[in-house]
Parts: C-alpha cells; structure tokens; sequence
C-alpha cells in the first residue's frame, strides 16, 4: 500500500545550534532561540523553493536545495515520492558562521517529509528521524539539538547516530559573537592532525564529561569545564579574530568557546556590560531551545518537548 500525502502546507521553525561547546568534539550539542522558519506543501509535479532572509539569492531554489534534498532523503526511507513539492524558506540562521545552519535546512527537511506523510512521525520515529539526518550531515553534533532541542550528547554506533537530550541548568545563560565573515567546517576540519597527545585526549575526556555536569546541574564550574586542547587550537590560525576573541572574553572570566567550526564565538556564561568585542562583531544573547525542530500544520498532532532554561514555551 503506497504512502498518503496530506494536502494542505506543513511548517517547521528549526532552531540554530552550537557544537562542541570546547571540549566535546564533535558529541555535545546546544540548541539556541534562534530560528529559520520552513513550509512545504505538495504540488503536482516539480520542486520549488523560494529563499528570504539568510543567503537569499545565493542558494539553489530547485531539488539541489539541501532542504529538499534531506526531504527526498526522508521520502525514500518511507518508499515513496510525493509528485511534487514547493518549500517556503525564512532564513535567519546566519549561513557558514558555526551556528548550525545546515543542519537546520536538514533537520528541517526531514520533519517536513514526516508532516506530510499522513502517519509519517509513527512511520519514521525521532530516533530513526536522527539516523536519517546524520547521514546526511555526516556528524550527529549539531542535528541531534536540532530535532530535540535541549543540550544534547550524540554519538555514532554500527546503526547510525543516536542521542541523548538533557535539561540545561538555569544558570547557562547564551550569548553569541556573530562576524561578518563566513567560515567553512570543511577547512576547518582540515587544518585538525591526525593524532593528538594521549594526554590531551586526556584532559578533554575530563572536561567533557564535566561540561555535562557543569551545564546540567553546576554552571559554576562552566569555566573549567569549556577547556579544549583537540580542535580550538589547531583552528587557531585559520581564524584569528575568533581565537582572539575567545581569548579576550576568558581572560574576563567568561566560559567561552568556538561555536562548532567557527567563526562565531559562543559565551555559556553573562557576558561584563562593558566588554566590547569590536566592531567587525554582532552580539546577542539567547536562550536554550528545549523544543527543537517541531512539525506544525497539515494532519499533525504533536505534542511539544518540554522547554527549558530560558527555552520557547509550549
């Protein structure tokens, strides 16, 4: 028995994401209150999509859009295409700025295909719906804060990804240092070695696994807990205003880390009212997501996740 299409539009806001948060490469996760918004409906033939807002005359408006690809990728796992599709894009998630904003269109991409497929968030589950866009993305770090919202561990076993969401602490407090320049996570993986110290693997185990407690249950200790000795430093001369920055906000006292490849910076703790990061530098303070990439409109009846810290409301 083929798949049911539902006919009226679909909606999904995709929240953006920070990865790594220091010393969690390419594992820990936080999904941010700030959000690209995505519609689709099913049409006869064809695929459109039409871009506002972030990277607007830049990327594809056809079935090479990421969105619609990780939609088409959707549709296969179910068996079946739909005719058509024409997909309505709100981009606010800055483009290549380490803020999450392909996982966003794939995450988005994905809960769309689900909305509309009557039965299609049974038929495809979360966890199935984070295996998808895994692959897709090729790492779990930023799609899984994505789909779920909250502070997120991921990892990748034989099956494909999987994830665990939990609750940030009320004391994390987000705040992101946005440049005008773009940055690549393909050369920023580049510039990363081969091997590394058994030491420093080391000592990013332990701030690993004490950045889970710090940003669940202690922010106190946020701090200490966002050294990296893996990746940040090899980034280093690649992007030399983020390094610096980085380095100016933690002599004040702030627990600051790249925000996954770079360049924006991100702060896990109040930034000093009289820190200024320069004027190549947009600020702002966010909150936690705790909802993640919900699908909206058509036949679907969801239930919100629970929000936290400073998260959207159901």
């Amino acid at each position: 028995m083929g798949l049911t299409f539902v006919t009226d539009p679909v909606s999904v806001s995709t929240p953006a994401t920070s990865a790594n948060l220091g010393p969690g490469f390419d594992a820990l996760g936080l999904a941010l209150t700030f959000y690209d918004d995505l519609t689709a409906r099913v049409t006869e033939s064809g695929y459109t999509v039409e871009v506002s807002g972030q990277g607007a005359g830049e990327l594809p408006s056809d079935e090479s859009h990421l969105v619609v690809r990780a939609m088409l990728a959707t549709f296969d796992e179910l068996g079946e295409r739909p005719p058509g599709l024409a997909v309505t894009c709100v981009n606010r998630i800055p483009q290549a700025r380490g803020m999450g904003s392909s996982s966003a269109a794939i995450v988005g991409g994905v809960q769309l295909a689900r909305g509309l497929v009557e039965g299609g968030l049974e038929l495809i589950d979360d966890a199935a719906a984070l295996r998808i866009a895994a692959r897709i993305e090729g790492h779990p770090d930023n799609v899984a804060p994505c789909l779920l919202g909250g502070f997120t561990v991921a990892w990748t076993e034989p099956g494909g990804a999987r994830a665990v969401r939990l609750t940030p602490a009320e004391g994390v407090r987000p705040t992101v240092f946005v440049p005008s320049e773009r940055g690549y996570t393909a050369t920023a993986r580049a510039a990363l070695p081969a091997e590394v110290p058994h030491r420093d693997a080391a000592f990013n185990a332990g701030r690993a696994a004490l950045l889970t407690h710090a940003l669940t249950s202690d922010p106190s200790l946020l701090f200490p807990a966002t050294e990296d000795r893996l990746h940040q430093g090899y980034r280093a001369a690649g992007m030399p205003g983020t390094a610096s920055l980085v380095a100016a906000l933690r002599s004040v006292g702030v627990a600051a880390v790249v925000s996954g490849a770079g360049p924006t910076v991100l702060a896990l703790t109040e930034v000093p009212g009289d820190f200024h990061p320069g004027a190549h530098w947009h600020s702002e303070v966010l909150g936690v997501d705790g909802v993640g990439a919900v699908v909206k409109g058509g036949m679907v009846e969801h239930a919100e996740r629970g929000p936290v810290a400073a998260g959207r409301k159901s």
